[in-house]
């Protein structure tokens, strides 16, 4: 019989633990999904990392950036193997990945003391709607438990901006960051800072773009982007000022290399509004079209890493 709990009911049962929030952005055209937990500590992470990587299920790659876990996985379920992994040593997996009605439902299975983890403190994590126990509810020692967390299913849209100050005032990439950290429409996923050509003619000082992440319901989509217009208007000092919109999981390729090619080459107008219209971005004229060239590069380059900080030269002896 299946037992369902809220995640207040589950941290009056086991105290306050290690999750703090779990989120579910996902990508149905693209049959694929992205899980993000944030932790109070990095050792927890690591070894879910490690065992969730090894028993397969529907993930397909982890990363760990400080104390939070980042999951890429595919929509639907997926066999699991523990490996050397066993009653004694424990084990941790993600069975199942399925959206239904506006809302995400993973199945995690855990061995012994990872079963802690599954069972106890990932589903009182903000974010987590319900946790429906499809076994025994117990945790911990050599129990096996499967449950399934309910999560809102959220999208990744993603900001770029660019040509928002002058050589006297202003900086693109604080604006961004500002409008991140204020953003009430949806829940800031990551800031990045986009180097550019230095060598671009009408350059203030650094000739960099803004890129910022948000997780944001699909109804919420429209209000984010309005409320980041109002605020980039607001906060700009340039006429010449432009913003792109792009939501999904994957930057496409052809993105990508715009983005890449922005940090080597004088681009146009025209080759920001071309590979847009090809690649499902969205350009909006905040005080001109000028910025759309950064703005748009700064989505193509959102997913590289420190290669989006930097130029070519600087990671061609590395």
């Amino acid at each position: 019989m299946t037992n369902t709990l809220t995640p207040a009911d589950i941290r009056k049962r086991h105290g306050s633990l290690f999750s703090k929030r779990l989120i579910t952005l996902v990508d149905e055209k693209a049959g694929r999904a992205k899980i993000i937990e944030e932790c109070c500590a990095q050792g927890p992470v690591e070894w879910d990392a490690v065992n969730r990587l090894r028993a397969r299920g529907v993930v397909e790659h982890v990363e760990v950036v400080g104390t939070t876990l980042i999951m890429d996985t595919r929509i639907g379920e997926g066999d699991v193997h523990f490996g050397p992994a066993s009653r004694d040593t424990g084990g941790q997996a993600l069975k199942s990945l399925i959206v239904k009605n506006g809302k995400v439902e993973t199945t995690w299975i855990g061995l012994a003391g990872a079963s802690v983890g599954v069972g106890a403190c990932l589903p009182q994590a903000e974010g987590v709607e319900k946790a429906e126990y499809l076994s025994d509810e117990l945790v911990g020692g050599s129990k096996r438990v499967e449950i399934r967390i309910t999560t809102p299913a959220q999208r990744r849209l993603v900001i770029g901006i660019d040509d928002t100050d002058t050589k006297e005032k202003g900086a693109t990439w604080v604006l961004g960051l500002n409008l991140g950290r204020e953003m009430p429409h949806g829940i800031l996923l990551s800031h990045k800072i986009v180097q550019l050509n230095p060598h671009a003619p009408q350059k203030t000082t650094n000739c960099a773009s803004t890129g910022v992440a948000f997780a944001v319901l699909p109804e919420a989509s429209k209000k984010t982007v309005d409320w980041a217009k109002d605020f980039v208007a607001k906060g700009t000092f340039s006429d010449q000022t432009a913003m792109a919109v792009y939501e999904g999981l994957d930057i496409p390729k052809k993105l990508v290399k715009y983005g890449a090619n922005a940090k080597e080459t004088i681009l146009s107008i025209h080759d920001a509004e071309h590979v847009a219209k090809e690649c499902g971005v969205h350009i909006h004229e905040i005080t001109g079209k000028r910025g759309s060239i950064g703005a748009v590069a700064a989505i193509g380059c959102f997913d590289l890493g420190l290669y989006s900080a930097g130029l070519p030269e600087d990671f061609r002896h590395i």
